[in-house]
């Protein structure tokens, strides 16, 4: 597999405070990488830096397989002025073909059927043309994981997905996710805090903290991070 994200000797932070250091790792293309450690070690400011929103203090951050960074799909933390967003199911969806606009204002009928297919995909077609505002947290959560679909075919950068939601509602969050890693073949960046839910979906994990570990789901299972966390 080729590498679709190559990390090399990052240093992350805002001025004097460093979040991340000496940070390397590989993420092929079609992997399912989950990111997790405790609040304040960098994860979020992690994905940042990869979407190009934030630059490294040193280190470099390289996209392979021809990526763009307009062409990765992005699901951050929902905050409570998001969550009372007025407009329909459809068009929030549809605003995530934004990127595939260019300078038209207006969408094609090759990105509406993209977004179709995406919220056919979430489950939520028969939900189009309700009030993203009147929606669950869990209904939302599919909402804008739909619109992050029809940004990307590619890589999708999910910022706690499951956060909020109740145990029925993650596991359902949960296995969307895999559903388009393991039969779209996109490639999933994933922070979660939940790390014993998290793990059995991830081919790889990324574990946060003073010192780092990055390798397969297997690999941490079997490690000083992953006996602490999974015990």
């Amino acid at each position: 597999m080729e590498p679709i994200i190559i990390c090399q000797d990052l240093k992350l932070g805002f001025g004097a405070n460093i979040l991340v250091e000496h940070l390397s790792f590989t993420i092929e293309k079609g992997s399912y990488l989950c990111i997790v450690g405790e609040n304040g070690v960098g994860k979020s400011t992690l994905l940042r830096a990869i979407l190009g929103l934030l630059k490294p203090l040193s280190g470099s951050i390289i996209l392979g397989e021809g990526l763009q960074r307009r062409e990765i799909g992005y699901l951050p933390q929902q905050t409570f002025v998001q969550r009372d967003f007025p407009a329909s199911v459809r068009e929030v969806v549809l605003s995530g073909c934004q990127g595939r606009c260019g300078l038209r204002p207006f969408y094609n009928r090759e990105e509406k059927q993209i977004a179709e297919k995406a919220m056919e995909q979430m489950e939520i077609t028969g939900l189009a043309e309700t009030c993203y505002r009147d929606l669950s947290g869990g209904q939302q959560q599919r909402v804008l994981l739909a619109r992050a679909l029809c940004a990307s075919d590619k890589l999708l950068v999910l910022d706690e997905p499951v956060s909020g939601l109740d145990p029925k509602m993650a596991e359902t969050m949960y296995r969307l996710v895999a559903c388009i890693n393991r039969d779209m073949g996109i490639t999933i960046i994933m922070i979660s805090h939940d790390v014993r839910e998290a793990i059995p979906y991830a081919t790889h994990i990324l574990h946060m903290d003073k010192d780092y570990f990055f390798g397969t789901a297997e690999a941490y299972r079997e490690s000083e991070y992953g006996r602490l966390f999974l015990a």
